[in-house]
């Protein structure tokens, strides 16, 4: 099995919970919940994968995706060992750790100071999270493999008072779009990039 990507959420922030609800397909996850996604070949395999995770702790399911070259699953639950557990052990089957994801790299980091209106608003005709409003700083974080934005945003939401404006966690680059003032955003990009540079994995 190749672990494309292997994303351990933590402690879910509100603002990505909620956007992370919207764009997940089965159980909806809510804030505080600890989440795991992962994107796998073949793609078949993610059916024994969930299979697996489901049958060892306490943990719902939220996607469950087969596409031409990758599965993608994701499970969260209240309690973080809980998924952590699931997680492994879904991973063991298969004779994997986390250790054997593939390592995430920020491809790139954008920054617009005093956003026009007119640019705001085609920004948010594209977004499913919170508003891009002018005169704000707006921040889009390109990342590869995509999924590894999930783990980008949630960190970047801690760090500072910003708004999540979108994030899309695929396709061959995800991108985070963060908004807010522009020390804030400041402070949230560098806690995004330094958690994607820092997650540790096999290089491609």
């Amino acid at each position: 099995m190749d672990l494309r990507t292997f994303v351990l959420i933590d402690s879910m922030q509100p603002q990505y919970a909620a956007l992370t609800g919207i764009l997940l397909q089965g159980d909806t996850p809510v804030e505080g919940m600890a989440e795991i996604f992962m994107e796998l070949a073949p793609a078949s395999d993610v059916y024994e994968v969930l299979d697996a995770a489901l049958k060892t702790t306490d943990v719902r399911p939220g996607l469950l995706r087969v596409e031409r070259e990758y599965g993608t699953l994701e499970i969260h639950g209240f309690r973080q060992e809980d998924v952590r557990v699931a997680g492994r052990e879904a991973l063991a089957r298969f004779g994997l750790t986390e250790a054997d994801r593939w390592k995430p790299e920020v491809v790139s980091v954008k920054t617009v100071t005093g956003v026009d209106a007119w640019e705001a608003q085609l920004v948010n005709q594209t977004s499913r999270g919170g508003l891009l409003l002018r005169g704000q700083t707006l921040c889009v974080i390109e990342v590869v493999p995509a999924a590894y934005v999930m783990l980008a945003a949630n960190e970047a939401e801690k760090a500072a008072n910003i708004t999540l404006v979108h994030y899309q966690p695929a396709g061959k680059f995800g991108r985070l779009y963060i908004s807010g003032s522009e020390s804030a955003v400041r402070v949230a990009r560098d806690a995004a990039v330094t958690a994607v540079s820092s997650t540790s994995g096999q290089a491609r």
